[in-house]
């Protein structure tokens, strides 16, 4: 039996909006799998969906260099959030990208091996780090490429918090800077359902109709449970799905209307995006103030 802790607990609740208790027994049910625990809630209808796709807690910036048909989009992490706003780190920022955009480097181990002046991307990182006074890493790299008749758009949130880089197809600037500014805002993982891994879509069916099938045991008037499968889960499928997908999430500056048409009206397509948030999976170290000033004064007393 695994050791459920508080902090695990809380982490989530903060995934799914579970209460206390409710994230306690699917921790215990699950031996402490995070990501079965959430299934679990999901299966029992406790929880709808995962708010956030990993804990966020890393500090830094994300930021992005094109350089005619390519871009690169990549995360610089610092230990707190006060260096991240530093005007060196804000430097450095740039300077990682103007090398990176102008390399042959697709990946983050490609980057950090890129010379510049003599010195390897790493060895001015690392450098940097010194005279910032704070440990400093390139955490992901990510290239996006183009042709000549699509257009890159591109957005930053909270100066580099979340920025997001969107493809269009015989689309304009504006257009393409709507849809970076939408992906930023509702974080879908796919383009259009066709993009969904079937295996994918198949795990999320055999939690929606779990957790009808619970509904229904607990219900008044319970259905058969082919009718569920054939009736009630298809449509609970689909909108799960869409929920997920780009083109049919309403449009963030206008919810009447999907990206699908907003995109359609403006004579465009979507060929892709990519989306990094600062801190996305990284979990930081939660340090509990009043138990370490009361263990420094045991230690100090002793």
């Amino acid at each position: 039996m695994a050791n459920i802790t508080a902090q695990m607990v809380k982490e989530l609740r903060e995934k799914t909006s579970a209460g206390m208790l409710d994230c306690k027994k699917a921790l215990a049910e699950t031996d402490g799998d995070m990501e079965a625990a959430v299934t679990w809630l999901r299966e029992r209808g406790i929880a709808k969906a995962v708010k956030k796709e990993g804990a966020v807690a890393a500090e830094g910036l994300c930021s992005y260099a094109i350089n005619g048909n390519k871009c690169v989009v990549f995360e610089l992490n610092s230990q707190t959030d006060f260096v991240a706003q530093n005007a060196k780190f804000v430097a450095l920022i740039e300077q990682v990208g103007n090398i990176i955009v102008n390399s042959n480097a697709s990946n983050t181990e490609e980057a950090l091996a890129v010379e510049s002046n003599g010195k390897t991307l790493e060895t001015i990182i690392l450098e940097a780090s010194g005279v910032i006074g704070e440990k400093i890493s390139l955490r992901r790299v990510a290239q996006i490429t183009k042709s000549d008749s699509e257009v890159f758009g591109a957005y930053k949130h909270m100066g580099g918090r979340i920025v997001t880089i969107s493809v269009l197809e015989n689309g304009n600037a504006e257009v393409a800077k709507d849809i970076a500014m939408h992906v930023a805002a509702l974080n879908p993982k796919y383009v259009s359902k066709a993009d969904i891994p079937a295996a994918e879509i198949e795990k999320e069916r055999e939690i929606i109709l779990a957790a009808a099938l619970n509904e229904n045991a607990t219900s008044a008037k319970p259905k058969p449970e082919q009718i569920i499968a054939d009736k009630i889960v298809p449509g609970r499928l689909d909108k799960s799905l869409k929920e997920s997908c780009l083109l049919s999430q309403a449009f963030v500056k206008n919810p009447d209307q999907t990206v699908e048409a907003y995109v359609n009206g403006a004579k465009a397509a979507v060929k892709t995006f990519v989306r990094l948030e600062v801190g996305e999976g990284i979990e930081k170290q939660v340090t509990d103030f009043a138990a370490e000033v009361a263990a420094q004064t045991a230690a100090f007393n002793k």
